[in-house]
């Protein structure tokens, strides 16, 4: 059964750090797309960042630029979201996104999801 679970949210202070990490279980994740989206309370899920399967070829959403960092660990079957100098408006649940299609995981279309995070910066 196929399976992304994510880990890492909590509650911080505004200018924090956080590292989210998501593994997956029941498929060899080294040949997909993966990708991060977030849903605020009230708005639609948005795009975060994605990676390619070689973790080569990234990239973020305007507003997160210069302060989160996606990366990959094939081997572990994991992808992870370094966030620093978090900001209140950062606040959301944090999902997790697979696909064999990086332009798919982009545009929110991918297969794969995992049930998501609660991240919440206070200010």
């Amino acid at each position: 059964q196929v399976q992304l679970v994510e880990s890492g949210g909590r509650l911080v202070q505004a200018g924090g750090s956080l590292r989210l990490s998501c593994v997956a279980f029941g498929y060899t994740a080294s040949g997909y797309a993966m990708g991060w989206f977030r849903q605020a309370p009230g708005k639609e899920r948005e795009f975060v960042a994605t990676t390619d399967w070689s973790g080569e070829y990234i990239d973020y959403e305007d507003s997160v630029k210069d302060r989160f960092t996606i990366s990959r660990d094939n081997a572990k079957n994991r992808v992870y979201l370094q966030m620093n100098s978090l900001k209140p408006e950062d606040t959301g649940v944090y999902y997790c996104a697979s696909d064999q299609l990086l332009r798919t995981v982009r545009r929110g279309g991918a297969t794969y999801w995992g049930q998501g995070t609660q991240v919440t910066v206070s200010s």
